[in-house]
């Protein structure tokens, strides 16, 4: 078999009907071996060959290719792995809306994906409110009539709505989620251009205006949250999970699982914020999450949005601060005062350290040995 030589296979959808895409650079054995394949048409728009894509038409793609030149099948089995560890996802609050006069729901095939590839419930929230925005900016059309077109004409109306990138994007992935997994046509729409990815500076507060937050918390329960949160570098949703053996105060570590991209990790236990925690305990005697509400499930976001935020208010902090703030202010402090960014990565959870070095341009350390010319 001659590696130099190969073909990429693709989906299409032409005339309302699956192909199978033939990609490949000029070559007269390729072309040869491609006429022999069943009914193979060109496609100009694509620039590529095709057959309708059929079972023994894929076998016969093989079979004909097999020992000759290289099949590139990266963009046409695209199935991965579902993500088994995550949350048990709950979409039946969607399938039982009660019908709106003149609005498209979500077909229940994108529901049924969403499910089966165990997609976080907030990931499902956010997709499907999107398709469903993309699908009701054309009401009067078919899904499988809708092209690139129309994408690009949809996404173009949220730029002129002044929408940021992310907000872009994630419309981008909610479509693309629809053609290239629930329909099993990858790359359908891979000429689709994304906005150029913003870069924006993580928001910090200094280490004594996060003392001034958790010292006018309302309650000892608060005052746990917000220790956590700084303390451990934990996003909201990872808090939220928090079981209590998820503390571990032997080795002063906190445990993550199935976190963003469903990984687990350990991060640090603050000594201050384990003596709260157990007096919390004794007070407030949780039975499985660590914190929990009124009548004994998983403490809400809002609610910890809330508390961070009248705290920071009660504390006079000048800026707005999130619990992402609070992560933020870890990570930068834990830099200023000489941890290795590798291991910042680790306590983080995140899979690049690009991700990590965003905190070098806020750290006070950055500076400190730059001399300012106007002094």
């Amino acid at each position: 078999m001659n590696r130099l030589k190969s073909i990429t296979l693709y989906h299409l959808m032409i005339n309302n009907r699956k192909m199978i895409g033939i990609k490949f650079s000029p070559d007269r054995l390729i072309q040869n071996l491609v006429k022999g394949l069943p009914n193979p048409k060109w496609s100009e728009r694509y620039n590529m060959a095709y057959i309708p894509n059929t079972k023994a038409n894929l076998r016969i793609v093989f079979n004909t290719f097999k020992g000759v030149v290289w099949i590139n099948y990266n963009r046409f089995l695209t199935n991965k792995p579902v993500n088994a560890k995550n949350e048990t996802v709950d979409v039946s609050w969607f399938r039982t809306r009660k019908p709106i006069p003149g609005y498209r729901f979500c077909p229940e095939e994108y529901l049924l994906k969403l499910e089966l590839k165990r997609y976080a419930n907030n990931t499902v929230k956010t997709y499907v409110s999107f398709f469903e925005m993309f699908i009701n900016f054309y009401k009067e059309k078919e899904l499988y009539a809708i092209d690139e077109s129309d994408i690009r004409a949809f996404l173009q109306s949220l730029i002129q709505k002044k929408v940021s990138n992310s907000y872009v994007n994630q419309a981008i992935n909610a479509i693309k989620f629809y053609y290239e997994v629930v329909l099993g046509m990858p790359n359908r729409f891979y000429e689709i251009e994304r906005p150029r990815k913003e870069s924006k500076l993580p928001k910090v507060i200094s280490k004594e205006e996060v003392v001034d937050i958790i010292e006018n918390t309302n309650n000892l329960k608060h005052r746990c949250i917000v220790q956590l949160l700084y303390g451990s570098g934990l996003r909201r949703s990872e808090l939220l999970n928090l079981k209590i053996n998820d503390i571990d105060s032997k080795r002063m570590l906190v445990r993550v699982i199935g976190s963003k991209g469903n990984k687990d990790r350990l991060t640090l236990l603050s000594k201050t914020a384990l003596r709260d925690l157990r007096k919390y305990y004794i007070k407030y005697e949780p039975r499985l999450f660590l914190f929990e509400g009124k009548i004994g499930m998983k403490y809400s976001g809002a609610s910890v949005l809330k508390i961070v935020k009248a705290a920071a208010e009660k504390a006079q902090i000048r800026m707005p601060v999130t619990p992402h703030i609070l992560r933020h202010s870890f990570a930068t402090h834990l830099l200023e005062a000489g941890t290795d960014l590798r291991q910042i990565q680790v306590l983080l959870g995140h899979g690049s350290s690009k991700t990590t070095e965003i905190y070098t341009h806020v750290a006070t350390n950055t500076f400190e040995t730059i001399k300012n010319p106007l002094d």
